[in-house]
């Protein structure tokens, strides 16, 4: 049995992998969809890129066999988890994800679009981004100091053995089609490309499961 550890993106909790966890908990295997802080009921404005990291290290180390899957911001969750304790993990998985280099942060890997949407959804407090409105309404304020904060990598994190990249082609302004074509012609990852919007786990849920099964 494998224990996948699912780390939303922006603004989203664990409910996002619902039907992602059903499926893998049918094939025996544990699906632990993380909410981090500041993205639940409780708000955690000074929540950082390095509180998320180690929250996720906290459940790691109780595991053997992980996988560790992140979506858009939550790529960045992953990297650090798995430079951290490289050993516990037998696969990564980015879902239309940020994938970074050592002094990265979502501010510097996004695109000039997101950037302004960053800033205008900070303008009520300055510490918190406030979810888009046509987003789901169990989207919560996410904590800025997590899209600000620069990653310290050590570059552990490649010595995981699967490094899987999941590409959403289906949607306008992607911030992630480049790295998309530049994993494609690494030998030490696997690519795949669905054609539908950012929200793989919501939208194409079958397929993201099939996609982590094959990962065991």
């Amino acid at each position: 049995m494998a224990t996948f550890i699912l780390i939303a993106g922006g603004w989203q909790g664990g409910w996002v992998y619902e039907n992602v966890a059903d499926i893998l908990t049918a094939h025996g295997h544990e699906a632990l969809a993380m909410t981090l802080s500041g993205l639940g009921d409780i708000p955690a404005p000074s929540a950082n890129l390095d509180t998320h990291i180690l929250e996720v290290v906290d459940v790691v180390e109780s595991h053997d066999d992980v996988v560790l899957v992140g979506q858009s911001y939550g790529g960045m969750v992953v990297s650090g988890v798995a430079d951290a304790v490289p050993s516990r993990s037998r696969g990564l998985v980015y879902v239309d994800a940020y994938v970074p280099d050592s002094g990265d942060s979502v501010w510097s890997l996004t695109t000039p679009r997101f950037r302004e949407m960053f800033i205008d959804g900070a303008k009520g407090d300055g510490l918190n981004c406030v979810p888009s409105p046509n987003m789901d309404p169990r989207c919560r304020p996410h904590p800025m100091g997590t899209f600000l904060q620069s990653i310290h990598l050590s570059g552990r994190w490649r010595d995981v053995p699967r490094k899987t990249y999941v590409g959403a082609h289906g949607w306008e302004g992607s911030p992630f089609r480049e790295l998309f074509g530049r994993l494609s012609a690494d030998p030490e990852w696997s690519t795949i490309a669905l054609d539908c919007g950012h929200n793989v786990a919501r939208l194409k849920p079958d397929a993201l499961a099939e996609i982590l099964l094959a990962q065991l």
